[in-house]
């Protein structure tokens, strides 16, 4: 009598032990089949928005594009650029051979090392590679030919005043941020935002965070008043010390809401 309730006790413990193990598994499951879920509805591809950086008046300045792109988002960019610009692109042209492809593209250490099919023989079109593929936060300096260069070395190719948000033809709301980068006399620049009739409908200067021989950043925002959507301007341009006229304009159309 006692061995067989020594039995059916052992008995009963094995199957507590068996059930706490299948209990496991299924907790196990279900996460996997929850974590599973969401990723399973999302496309392999998923469309992003990036900046490609064209040419304009002979300096670098960005257009946005909505490309179609997967984990190799800096592979998708970088041949996006090397098409050069599209229709909508109007006034910007590239300095990157045309035919150019990209053979690799690899990151390491803030590092982009690229190689193209054909060489980019001009400083300006290596920045516009430069600008394109640092917009990422992994990458600090672009190695092309086995010299590695950031922004800094293309001071020449950047213009005076940069704005890099918004972008052409972005839809803007009152109270916008404008970011970007600016080398002027003494670190001020002036902005005007106008209306579709041109009317100017805020305004206002700025300070950047250096200036004078040495390129610093800027943020400020825009509030206006409009009646009804409509397209609109953003004008930046520094005043000249010498006898007040205006240089180194630099217009952005968006559509105002």
């Amino acid at each position: 009598m006692r061995f067989r309730l020594a039995l059916l006790s052992l008995l009963a413990l094995l199957a507590a032990g068996c059930g706490g193990d299948d209990d496991q598994a299924v907790t196990t499951t279900v996460v996997q089949t929850t974590t599973a879920t969401p990723t399973s509805s999302v496309p392999e591809e998923a469309p992003a928005v990036v900046t490609l950086y064209f040419l304009r008046d002979g300096k670098v300045a960005p257009v946005q594009r909505g490309i179609v792109t997967g984990p190799a988002i800096g592979t998708a960019t970088v041949r996006e650029l090397l098409k050069g610009p599209s229709a909508d692109d109007e006034g910007f042209k590239t300095a990157i051979p045309a035919g150019a492809e990209l053979e690799s593209l690899a990151i390491d250490n803030g590092v982009a090392s690229l190689d193209l099919s054909r060489p980019l023989s001009s400083a300006t079109a290596l920045a516009q590679v430069v600008y394109t593929l640092t917009q990422f936060p992994t990458v600090k300096r672009v190695e092309v030919g086995g010299k590695a260069s950031g922004r800094k070395a293309f001071e020449a190719q950047t213009p005076a005043i940069l704005i890099e948000t918004p972008l052409p033809n972005e839809t803007v709301q009152s109270g916008f941020e404008v970011r970007g980068t600016a080398n002027t006399f003494e670190a001020t620049f002036n902005y005007e935002l106008k209306d579709a009739a041109g009317k100017v409908i805020a305004k206002n200067f700025v300070t950047a965070t250096s200036g004078s021989g040495t390129r610093g950043t800027f943020r400020f925002v825009v509030p206006y008043k409009i009646s009804k959507p409509q397209p609109g301007t953003l004008v930046a341009f520094e005043i000249s010390a010498a006898d007040g006229s205006r240089t180194h304009t630099v217009a952005v159309p968006l559509r105002l809401e």
